[in-house]
């Protein structure tokens, strides 16, 4: 059906993100069969880290050592005290929270949280996961699995993935940024490996992934990098890259995604919510995807200032996606600011967002808080096509954000939506 008027063409792209199905191609989710690995449930969305953070901001009388002695049940009561009931929770991690009790059907006017705590300890983790990827419209999770994590080793083990909606992508920080401390993890599996990378230590690297990849089938490998990356280098990460993950990532027909920016622990007292961001050198990833074109690279920046030359390095190399406004970019103005600019330079060859979630029940304010932005910048971009002449069709217009919400990410892959098959 052809579109006519900007009111007609503002309602149908607004029901067409919201109810299209996600591909969420990054979080840190986990099947059911992994145990407890699975986080969900209020006081695990209320102790996140960024709400961690957000408190002792507050509570300057508040010692860390204090806090971390506390269980999480108190944390996530004072958590809940002082951001919830204290100060009005408009901050993006707060309003997050607000839209999960919301979309779950809470009396948010009570702000009872022992009384969302029954909900909670009435349902089943299955029961919640199906409920959970209903509301949030997500038809994949694609998770983050480290084999250096001895119990994440043995869920595989046991059972691995049992649920076809959950899909692997193999992390391998560990042995890019931790080498002096990882390589004796991997000589405890059987491989050959030495600190210094001498004997068959590259071939037993390979031979590592190659495991791995045979037991995961991830969809990517993936390495959360600092701000300070640097290619080409001198360092045993470079080497790494180079003679392993690059010839693995080849042989398997599998990209190498790259998250860069991060600086770590900048105040260990925070533990995981102590890590920050810094701006990187947009020239190590436009030589590691050009002298490697064979390869695909996907690849997200953590810095707002390295976004726009990271849109511009994507259209110089089409073996490279970028993806998703990661971390402390996951704020509404810089979302939407970020976006325009990407399909701007990039029309749809994008993927705008991925959750990055921890805790499950961040899916539906993830996934509702983006739909909303993402909706608002193609009315504005198909509005400007309207105005210029281009005539509209609704089938078209469901293709592209089809494409936004995974279908570029499958096609990059070379792959078929699985989804498409359930």
């Amino acid at each position: 059906m052809t579109i006519h008027t900007e009111d007609q063409l503002v309602s149908f792209i607004k029901e067409t993100v919201r109810s299209t199905q996600v591909t969420d191609i990054h979080t840190h989710l986990f099947a059911e069969s992994f145990g407890d690995l699975l986080l969900w449930g209020v006081d695990e969305l209320l102790t996140y880290h960024y709400l961690i953070a957000e408190t002792f901001r507050f509570r300057p009388e508040l010692s860390y050592d204090s806090f971390w002695s506390m269980s999480k049940r108190e944390q996530a009561d004072l958590i809940w005290q002082t951001l919830f009931i204290e100060h009005s929770p408009y901050s993006e991690a707060c309003r997050g929270v607000v839209t999960v009790l919301n979309r779950l059907g809470f009396d948010l006017k009570t702000r009872d949280l022992n009384a969302y705590r029954e909900y909670f300890e009435s349902v089943s983790a299955s029961d919640y996961i199906d409920r959970i990827l209903e509301l949030a419209k997500v038809k994949t999770v694609v998770m983050t699995n480290d084999p250096f994590d001895a119990y994440e080793r043995s869920k595989w083990a046991e059972n691995g993935n049992t649920d076809p909606r959950f899909l692997a992508a193999l992390r391998i920080d560990p042995l890019l940024n931790l080498w002096d401390s990882s390589w004796s993890k991997l000589a405890e599996q059987g491989y050959a490996v030495s600190s210094d990378l001498s004997g068959d230590t590259m071939a037993e690297i390979r031979r590592f992934l190659s495991d791995w990849i045979s037991r995961m089938n991830p969809l990517y490998m993936a390495v959360s990098l600092p701000n300070d990356f640097a290619y080409p280098e001198n360092s045993v990460r470079v080497r790494i890259i180079d003679e392993c993950i690059i010839p693995v990532a080849r042989e398997a027909g599998i990209p190498f995604a790259m998250m860069i920016g991060v600086k770590r622990k900048v105040n260990p007292s925070l533990k995981d919510a102590g890590d920050s961001l810094g701006k990187s050198d947009i020239g190590a990833v436009e030589r590691i995807v050009s002298k490697y074109q064979d390869v695909k690279f996907l690849v997200t920046m953590l810095s707002r200032e390295n976004q726009h030359e990271l849109a511009v390095t994507a259209r110089k190399n089409r073996n490279l996606l970028i993806f998703g406004c990661w971390w402390f970019l996951n704020n509404p103005s810089l979302i939407e600011e970020i976006t325009r600019m990407r399909l701007e330079l990039l029309g749809g060859s994008i993927i705008p967002q991925h959750s990055d979630c921890r805790i499950l029940d961040q899916l539906l304010y993830k996934w509702d808080h983006s739909r909303e932005i993402i909706a608002k910048v193609l009315c504005d971009k198909y509005r400007d096509l309207l105005a210029a002449g281009w005539r509209l069709e609704e089938e078209e217009i469901r293709r592209d954000v089809e494409d936004l919400l995974g279908g570029t990410f499958w096609k990059f892959l070379g792959k078929p939506d699985p989804a498409l098959n359930r």
